[in-house]
């Protein structure tokens, strides 16, 4: 009997997100699990095992699985292995052996944000498009690269890893967990919106909604949440953060000429606040030859399901 399902995983780098889809690519079921709960990688594959078999036993248990596709941060399509991940417990480690052992299943695996772009161009905004560039703006920056209808893994696995790209330069370039310094991740992830806050409301006396927030815990949703209200120093961080990005987002449009570039993730819940002047800047830095004419396009798939659905394809060429 042909298996009639798949398991589809997105680790990023606070939750881990397993859906259980099948041929036609609906997500028949989803759960997830706290990634940074598990110091050890074995105690997270066991854990994500025992969540796989809730999931799965409504429709007929492990048995009707026929393999499993993750998408990881730094995960190596080649080699199976996710390699020096900064936003994770466990740095290098044989991450799709051991979860092929544990499930009993072939499992393979590729970066988080390919199997974003994958899961976007099959199903959601990228649909048709042969020719786009997923950034997936979250815990850190990933990027997924679409040219003439393939994922771009180049010659180790690791191509695409724009949200290392030098995005500020000079002695007070913030630092990255990669070790570098102002990197595009250090300022246009949720994470880096909130050290900008921070920096703001430690180094001024603006008055702003945010003052009244612990402000070592401040979020990107507080800092939406406070623009909505009219708030200056919200829409100035978002403003600094949408410029830097769509500076960066002008030089990718010179390497790869895309259709579009399609964001995904939690930052992207700040709708237009994020994405005016990530336009703005983005055009006025382009080349001329591409100005006005690269769309910028949220995901219009449900929550985690592009990188679930991307990751499920990668099971099903198995």
């Amino acid at each position: 009997m042909q298996k009639p399902y798949v398991l589809g995983l997105d680790m990023g780098g606070t939750n881990s997100v397993l859906g259980v889809v099948d041929a036609r690519g609906h997500v028949l079921g989803r759960t997830s699990i706290k990634t940074q709960a598990y110091k050890d990688i074995n105690d997270y594959v066991n854990a994500l095992y025992e969540e796989a078999e809730k999931i799965i036993e409504p429709l007929g248990g492990m048995e009707m699985v026929r393999g499993i596709g993750a998408g990881v941060p730094n995960g190596n399509f080649y080699t199976g292995y996710i390699q020096e991940a900064m936003n994770l417990p466990w740095q290098t480690v044989p991450f799709a052996k051991l979860v092929s052992d544990r499930f009993g299943l072939p499992c393979r695996i590729t970066n988080d944000a390919n199997a974003a772009a994958m899961g976007e161009m099959t199903y959601g905004a990228a649909k048709g498009m042969k020719n786009f560039i997923m950034i997936t703006l979250g815990t850190g920056v990933g990027s997924g690269i679409v040219i003439d209808g393939n994922v771009v893994y180049g010659h180790d696995g690791f191509a695409g890893e724009l949200g290392h790209t030098t995005a500020v330069r000079g002695e007070n370039a913030r630092p990255c967990n990669c070790g570098k310094k102002g990197c595009l991740e250090a300022y246009a992830s949720a994470t880096g919106v909130a050290r900008t806050a921070k920096e703001i409301l430690t180094s001024t006396t603006k008055e702003t909604l945010l003052r009244k927030l612990d402000v070592d815990n401040i979020t990107s949703k507080d800092v939406y949440d406070a623009a909505e209200q009219g708030d200056e120093v919200a829409k100035e961080i978002f403003d600094f953060t949408g410029t830097i990005l769509g500076q960066q987002l002008a030089d990718f449009i010179a390497f790869s000429a895309p259709e579009a570039i399609v964001l995904f993730g939690g930052l992207t819940k700040s709708g237009d606040w994020i994405k005016r002047p990530i336009e703005e800047a983005m055009n006025q830095n382009v080349l001329p030859l591409w100005k006005n004419k690269v769309k910028v396009l949220f995901s219009d798939l449900k929550e985690a399901d592009a990188a679930v659905l991307g990751a499920s394809a990668l099971a099903w060429s198995e």
